[in-house]
């Protein structure tokens, strides 16, 4: 079993150059949607907040809504990185639920700002079809790129369906419980918190699957 993440070849400098800016209209777009909901954000006022000219903004992005996409794909690579990282010998079962509780934990208050930015977007989602529609593309993308990591921890015995099953009941647990968590007041942390949820998600929709029912 690996206990690194998967080895990618590095970016080039441009390449940096271009996800650092996207990153930067990304955390624009969400500021805005936040304050002021996507029907009252234009795609000029997301250029203007992050510093770029609005063909730029064209250039990475087809709609105001798309422009978010970077900022909510950004926690699926930080978790699935953790679940790659998994400690020797962990069970499927436990190497999900530790990176899930640690992906979603809020240690600090950057981390816990970050939480802050997803209960915005996903309550400004509510009413905007478009910008549900990025949410979905991400996780069924996040789900997608989960499926070798969850193969590699399940060992070579797991079945093809066993392992689209449970990448499918990890990145559900985590959208289920984020999605439940905007729509409450609960705090980052504690009862009713994303982590909390989302182990308790996970541990509902395992179920009988036999890949994510063996443990220690």
């Amino acid at each position: 079993m690996s206990t690194q993440s998967p080895s990618l070849p590095p970016l080039s400098l441009t390449e940096r150059r271009k996800r650092a800016t996207q990153l930067e209209i990304a955390h624009a777009a969400a500021e805005l949607f936040t304050a002021q909901g996507p029907d009252g954000t234009t795609a000029e006022a997301i250029a203007g907040r992050a510093g770029v000219a609005l063909r730029t903004f064209y250039r990475y992005f087809r709609t105001k809504q798309d422009a978010v996409g970077p900022l909510l794909a950004v926690g699926g690579e930080r978790w699935r990185a953790l679940l790659a990282a998994s400690e020797p010998g962990a069970t499927l079962p436990k190497a999900l639920r530790g990176a899930i509780a640690e992906a979603l934990a809020a240690p600090d208050e950057t981390a816990a700002d970050g939480l802050r930015q997803a209960r915005g977007l996903l309550r400004a989602a509510v009413d905007d079809p478009a910008l549900r529609a990025v949410w979905y593309r991400v996780n069924q993308e996040s789900e997608e790129k989960l499926r070798p990591v969850v193969a590699e921890l399940a060992g070579g015995d797991a079945r093809p369906l066993e392992v689209r099953l449970a990448a499918a009941a990890a990145t559900d647990a985590i959208r289920i419980a984020l999605e439940t968590w905007a729509e409450s007041d609960a705090d980052v942390t504690g009862p009713g918190s994303p982590a909390e949820l989302a182990v308790r998600c996970l541990a509902e929709l395992m179920g009988g699957m036999r890949v994510l029912t063996r443990e220690d």
